[in-house]
């Protein structure tokens, strides 16, 4: 049996806790100290660590873990020197009873990396950063190019994949989602759902690769209705990348 838990860090991060029968992991241990609380209040033992990318709000409690846990930590090539299990792009690290498939996905940063588990037919994934519930990443030391192509591998994963990124950012991506496709209906929807889900303090995740496909204009830069909406805005047409960058563009200033 797998379980997923969020623990809430900072003013808007997830940390993840993922457990089955054989162990826990935690993923992107931003502060160590909500981790210890929760861990400690449920009884249960940390068994490895998997990071997506080097940002602090990501790493930053692993040296405290370490000093109460003697365990793995897996991540991507960077600056972090705890990382003892580097893995790269089409690695397969099999923990706690399941295999993860490691995703390169640059954009954000050089160094991010995605968890996708099939899980016997319940897949899920572990994003970072790259892809949010109605949103992205700021594209901060990588290119645009770089960053849509890493969107365009999440957006073959099965449809059903379950996505647990690392912040409640969902209703002001969805607000600008709007914006961009004010007459999408499942859009629409959501949006409304999701508001009604923040004002009783509700977590909005995990989303699903076919709902973002259905509600994030970041993965539906292929639609002429997000061309359309780029050509009024900025006057500029082209292909799916450039429209990507446009999009992201308008949301950096949004």
């Amino acid at each position: 049996m797998v379980k997923i838990k969020a623990i809430k860090a900072f003013s808007d991060n997830y940390i993840w806790l993922l457990s089955t029968n054989e162990g826990s992991v935690i993923i992107d241990p931003g502060d160590y100290s909500p981790v210890s609380k929760y861990t400690k209040e449920l009884g249960i033992d940390i068994n490895g660590v998997l990071i997506t990318h080097h940002h602090f709000d990501h790493t930053g409690g692993i040296k405290d873990l370490l000093l109460q846990n003697n365990i793995p930590i897996f991540g991507p090539k960077n600056n972090i020197n705890e990382i003892d299990k580097v893995v790269g792009d089409g690695d397969k690290i099999n923990f706690i009873g399941l295999e993860f498939v490691v995703i390169e996905v640059p954009g954000h940063t050089l160094d991010h990396i995605a968890y996708f588990c099939e899980n016997n037919g319940e897949p899920f994934l572990f994003c970072g950063d790259t892809l949010f519930a109605g949103g992205c990443g700021r594209v901060f030391e990588g290119t645009f190019d770089q960053m849509f192509s890493s969107l365009e591998k999440i957006k073959k994963l099965p449809p059903n994949t379950k996505i647990y990124c690392a912040h409640e950012y969902t209703q002001q991506n969805l607000k600008f989602a709007l914006e961009v496709e004010p007459n999408n209906e499942s859009l629409l929807t959501r949006y409304k759902e999701t508001k009604e889900l923040r004002l009783r303090d509700e977590i909005t995740l995990p989303s699903t690769i076919s709902l973002e496909l259905k509600t994030n204009p970041f993965l539906r830069c292929n639609e002429k209705t997000i061309h359309e909406s780029i050509l009024n805005k900025y006057n500029i047409s082209g292909n799916d990348p450039q429209i990507f960058k446009a999009v992201r563009t308008w949301k950096d200033s949004f």
